[in-house]
């Protein structure tokens, strides 16, 4: 149940933010609250169309199926989709790129529950022709297996584009440098594991791209200020 959730008072706060669409889902990935921007971009006239009903349910093709895909990871998993680059379909019929984050609701058990997220338009900045569907491609491989050969220019060469031109369409979407980029996502994703899983340091140093367990622990500290084991100690409360 989300009862405990203050639904009306986010809905009603996400109602007043243009360029982001906002979303509560139960546990099988149904929208339980949606604002204004949601509606408008899958060009519907009022909430109700929306709640009970899945992404794939008021969109057609790909561009339904991909969101409720990240739904079933997220409520599966327990982990988090954070900044995930994606191409949506804003009505009358135009694409748009979105920055879209997604965290597990879960219960006083630590049982996953629902979702809460938002999609961010990026489109005030960056035009779609702007963004190669390449680029998206190769970040969305990168953050799947996040292997420990990626650097900038394995990047850039993945999304097939020149160097210079990766690094600075990562800068207009991101602000980040490519390097910045995968860092964020390593220790992000490891900080991840950390807190909700029981992995070893040493496991969660491999899975996320690390020769070996010191040289996580360097890069770690350096970003949070705390050793991997003592940030799982400091906010698990071990």
């Amino acid at each position: 149940m989300l009862s405990n959730v203050p639904i009306a008072a986010l809905e009603q706060l996400f109602d007043q933010v243009p360029d982001i669409a906002f979303f509560i889902k139960d546990g099988q990935g149904r929208y339980v609250a949606v604002n204004h921007s949601l509606l408008a971009r899958h060009g519907l006239s009022s909430k109700q169309e929306a709640i009970g009903k899945k992404p794939s349910d008021i969109c057609s093709g790909e561009f339904g199926k991909l969101p409720s895909e990240q739904d079933k990871l997220v409520l599966r998993s327990g982990m988090p989709i954070i900044d995930h680059l994606e191409m949506q379909w804003e009505m009358p019929g135009r694409p748009v790129w979105c920055l879209t984050t997604k965290v597990p609701l879960k219960d006083d058990h630590g049982r996953t529950i629902g979702i809460v997220g938002f999609s961010r338009d990026i489109r005030t900045t960056v035009a779609p022709s702007a963004v190669p569907t390449t680029f998206a491609r190769a970040l969305e491989q990168f953050d799947r297996d996040l292997p420990s050969e990626a650097s900038p220019g394995w990047l850039a060469m993945l999304a097939k584009m020149p160097n210079h031109r990766f690094a600075r369409t990562m800068k207009l979407i991101f602000g980040l440098t490519p390097s910045q980029y995968i860092a964020k996502s390593r220790l992000g994703k490891a900080s991840n594991l950390l807190l909700q899983t029981d992995r070893s340091i040493s496991d969660i140093a491999q899975y996320c791209g690390y020769f070996d367990h010191s040289a996580f622990s360097r890069a770690f500290k350096k970003a949070t200020g705390a050793s991997p084991i003592n940030f799982r100690r400091q906010w698990k409360g071990q």
